[in-house]
């Protein structure tokens, strides 16, 4: 089969782009398919990578003993914290900090203890990465825990990824379709709680924009150096909203004993399912969406026909 995803013969996978979902329900099943990656990738000479949990990257480093040294490991709580930042910042870095080899990369975004305004993100990302990795030189291995991930995450899994691997071998996807699992979990976002802040904006209101996110920041206590993350991402985002979105937006501000959020309302409908989730080529535009997402612990977005709504989360 191919579908961006490499071609499943026998127990081997063609070049140039493979991307798998290894389901594991134990540790023995986690280590056996994560060390024949990882072994694999050592014995061809291709630089090798480990972005997982850090109960996962212990186990590993473990098990590899002094092969640990060869690897690249990342504690994906911390650098995927929020899920668009993983193509950018994790899984294309990789590629190009070793430009011309082929890599192998273990990628686990999702892990039990995801919140559910996570999730939508994680398996937007998951589907994103066939298209973001198309034809590059690169095997990506996500391992999914069955006996602690609800059932409705495994099914997705078969979605988001071309080739499956189980107790019974490695085997193509029936249900693969990267587009239409990113539409589906393209879903409305909840209104903002009660006392949320609101404030319309227009091209001469950006310096009330960064004014009240500061303001929010500031009612929570954030430290100075994440409310200029944070004014940073907003303005961004409503500055997009004046150039692509009709000529205004709203901004809604809130926070809760765990984290900042804000919140920027449009009428522009983004069709660009990539947006945010790719370093642009240099001298182009786009690099903004791509920090907003750099910047934040957690980035939702809905667009529609009607408008689109962007909110940004930043952990207290």
């Amino acid at each position: 089969m191919s579908a961006h995803g490499g071609t499943v013969t026998g127990d081997r996978l063609t070049e140039p782009f493979v991307h798998e979902a290894l389901l594991y329900n134990d540790h023995a099943t986690y280590l056996d398919g994560t060390m024949n990656f990882i072994y694999d990738g050592v014995s061809l000479g291709e630089p090798v990578a480990v972005a997982a949990p850090p109960a996962n990257v212990r186990l590993i480093r473990e098990r590899l003993g002094a092969f640990a040294e060869v690897v690249a490991f990342h504690d994906m709580t911390e650098a995927g914290r929020n899920p668009g930042r993983i193509i950018p910042w994790v899984l294309t870095r990789f590629l190009q900090q070793h430009a011309g080899r082929r890599v192998r990369i273990i990628g686990e975004p999702i892990w039990p203890g995801r919140s559910e305004d996570e999730y939508p993100a994680c398996v937007q990302h998951e589907a994103m990465i066939n298209v973001a990795f198309q034809g590059h030189e690169a095997a990506i291995l996500c391992p999914y825990d069955t006996s602690r991930l609800e059932s409705q995450v495994v099914k997705d899994a078969y979605a988001t990824h071309p080739v499956m691997i189980d107790g019974g071998g490695r085997s193509p996807s029936d249900a693969y379709d990267p587009y239409g699992i990113t539409d589906t979990y393209n879903v409305p976002l909840s209104e903002p709680p009660f006392g949320a802040t609101t404030l319309r904006f227009e091209v001469d209101d950006l310096v009330r924009v960064r004014r009240a996110v500061a303001e929010v920041g500031l009612d929570a206590d954030l430290v100075p150096d994440r409310i200029g993350d944070l004014q940073s991402a907003v303005n961004e985002l409503a500055t997009n909203s004046i150039m692509h979105g009709g000529g205004s937006g709203t901004l809604r501000t809130w926070h809760d004993d765990e984290r900042v959020v804000c919140e920027v309302r449009d009428f522009g409908h983004l069709t660009d399912v990539m947006a945010g989730r790719l370093q642009p080529a240099r001298g182009r535009g786009g690099r903004g969406l791509v920090m907003v997402h750099y910047l934040a612990d957690l980035v939702q977005r809905h667009t529609s026909q009607t408008g689109t709504t962007t909110r940004v989360h930043v952990l207290r």
